[in-house]
């Protein structure tokens, strides 16, 4: 029963991802990096799974999240990157088809290794199959660095199930009689950056409270005043930092920040996006 329900969680946390991302037709905040590497974890959890013989329920759940997964990969090169629907679906399923094959191959080897009592291979696929999967929540912080706080693309409903899954695998290690180190390491790690996430945009929403009010009043959002400024050249503390191919020649990152604020610094009535704003 409580496998069952990890699963149907493990399964149903990306499909909010998904959906959205088919609906609005953008990826923008949602690093690619991120999904592979998810997928990529799959392919070691699978074969952990499978060659330790575990019940069906697990092992269809690395299988399951590996397919969601790269879906919303391809929902990346497909919007983010704008290659053709065929070419994104090939690839997608050209790499799942690798995936698998690398699984089998795995699967093979390390069966009859655990069956002879040496599970020396299966606990180092189980921590590269750990290590991926914490390392797959790294890049939205650079997206987050890039947005200077701000969260975009990512489904609130998928991070939070992502992180109640990862917090009662957690509570259900803490109840067994011996704690999985290992897992508990990996659990652990997934909420605390999971919980940083959060934490992020809620600062930045407070930090640009003022600019956002100020906007609504005149039908606006906020990223039509950072449009507005960018468009008429002026500094805005809360813009996009630029990628050195998009930085003007010979503005390093520190001159950026400096001519545009700290970004961390308290909103006031005062800031230039409400006197925009009040100006129209």
């Amino acid at each position: 029963m409580l496998t069952g329900r990890f699963l149907g969680l493990t399964i149903l946390q990306l499909i909010p991802q998904i959906w959205t991302n088919w609906r609005i037709k953008k990826t923008d905040g949602l690093p690619g990096s991120m999904m592979f590497l998810w997928a990529l974890c799959a392919v070691p959890f699978g074969a952990y799974n499978v060659a330790q013989n575990f019940n069906l329920p697990l092992q269809i759940q690395p299988h399951c999240f590996m397919g969601l997964c790269l879906v919303s990969w391809a929902q990346i090169l497909r919007y983010h990157y704008q290659w053709p629907l065929w070419k994104a679906s090939l690839v997608g399923v050209v790499v799942a088809c690798t995936f698998a094959g690398v699984e089998v191959a795995l699967i093979l080897t390390l069966r009859p290794l655990y069956e002879r009592g040496n599970d020396t291979g299966i606990m180092a696929v189980g921590i590269v199959a750990a290590v991926l999967l914490a390392v797959g929540l790294l890049p939205p912080y650079g997206e987050i660095w890039k947005r200077r706080g701000r969260v975009i693309g990512i489904n609130w409903i998928f991070l939070s199930m992502d992180w109640f899954g990862a917090f009662f695998s957690l509570m259900a290690l803490v109840a067994q009689h011996t704690f999985d180190i290992l897992g508990g390491v990996l659990y652990i790690t997934c909420c605390v950056l999971e919980i940083g996430i959060f934490l992020s945009h809620l600062i930045w929403l407070m930090q640009t409270r003022h600019i956002r009010k100020e906007a609504a009043t005149q039908g606006k959002t906020f990223d039509d005043i950072a449009e507005e400024y960018e468009a008429g050249g002026l500094p805005f503390r809360f813009a996009e930092r630029k990628s050195k191919k998009k930085r003007p020649k010979g503005v390093s990152p520190a001159a950026e920040d400096s001519e545009m604020g700290a970004a961390g610094s308290p909103v006031t009535d005062t800031d230039p996006a409400v006197d925009l704003a009040h100006q129209k």
